[in-house]
């Protein structure tokens, strides 16, 4: 009977423990939910519970709360508090015996600003009544912080075809393109300044350069894991250099746009677009754009596939005015 006894008052000595060490959120219509605060962006605070998962609360529906370990609570004017939080007065917490209203706060647990991006490669080699070999590789680079975003590209393009007959071998696609960009995004809005620069080298179209680089203001319309949409506009400067013809300079107005979307939770569909107008009275104008799909296999790889079209209107001599490429690959994310 004792040992029995000893068994149900440790079963609830360690029950009543867990309960203990649970943060607790109170809010204003009296109920309580208790879990593990994750996270807080000035409009919703995350907690994870153990039989719902991670539960969204509208901080406008919450007293107080309280947490048993410490959390990091950023303040509007950029002060980071890591304390453990403790229940205050109504639309408030208590850090260190100091009440801060949830007016003050702008974070908790702020996420890390850290380079995140992805690798993709793909190939078509076929041997037998054709010889021919087209590769693609390319890469991307972000990173977000609170009020900046840094962003880098690039992108090779290689074919090659035999003749079978002869063994000949001819180039048929050969390009690199590079670029990068940094946003300012202005302090309390959606709204950011941005610089970019791009450039581009062709050595089927005889192209030995276009340099592209630009200034200009954005806006970011939506920005969630699951959905993103901003639009551009701004000044560019087009610098083009093919061989055996003069160097082409001009200002240029540049309009863009980029949206993504997460279905499924595994598959995202992309597509952007940027349309360059040249301003002086003989300059063309330059349409880059893309649409495709990526579908994560695991955590870290997926496959994606896309189609990629540049459109020049003052294309050099012997050269078409669209250039149209349809990718496969498979790629790993970081």
């Amino acid at each position: 009977m004792r040992r029995h006894l000893a068994i149900l008052a440790a079963a609830a000595c360690i029950s009543g423990a867990g309960l203990a060490h649970a943060d607790k959120v109170e809010f204003k219509n009296g109920d309580v939910l208790t879990g593990d605060i994750v996270s807080y962006d000035g409009k919703v605070l995350t907690l994870k519970t153990k039989a719902a998962k991670e539960v969204k609360i509208d901080i406008n529906e919450v007293k107080t709360f309280s947490s048993t370990g410490p959390i990091t609570v950023k303040l509007k004017d950029g002060t980071l508090i890591g304390q453990h939080a403790e229940a205050s007065e109504e639309n408030a917490i208590s850090l260190n015996n100091h009440v801060y209203p949830f007016s003050q706060i702008k974070q908790i647990n702020p996420p890390e600003v850290k380079w995140t991006g992805s690798v993709t490669a793909g190939a078509v080699v076929t041997r037998g009544n054709t010889f021919t070999d087209q590769y693609h590789a390319a890469f991307d680079l972000q990173r977000r912080g609170e009020f900046d975003r840094i962003t880098s590209s690039g992108a090779y393009n290689f074919g090659r075809d035999e003749n079978i007959d002869t063994g000949e071998k001819s180039t048929s696609t050969d390009n690199i393109m590079l670029q990068g960009k940094y946003d300012h995004f202005l302090d309390g809005t959606k709204c950011y300044l941005f610089a970019n620069a791009s450039g581009y080298k062709d050595r089927i179209q005889n192209l030995n350069v276009r340099f592209v680089p630009g200034v200009g203001v954005g806006y970011q319309w939506i920005e969630s894991p699951t959905l993103n949409f901003n639009t551009e506009a701004g000044l560019s400067w087009i610098y083009e250099d093919y061989e055996n013809e003069p160097i082409k300079e001009s200002l240029a107005t540049r309009l863009a746009y980029q949206i993504d979307k997460t279905v499924y939770d595994r598959v995202k569909l992309f597509h952007k677009l940027e349309y360059i107008q040249g301003l002086e009275s003989d300059a063309g104008y330059l349409i880059n754009t893309d649409v495709g799909v990526r579908s994560d296999i695991t955590a870290s790889f997926f496959l994606e596939a896309k189609v990629e079209l540049t459109h020049n209107s003052e294309p050099a001599a012997g050269n078409t005015k669209d250039d149209l490429r349809y990718i496969f690959g498979v790629g790993w994310k970081f």
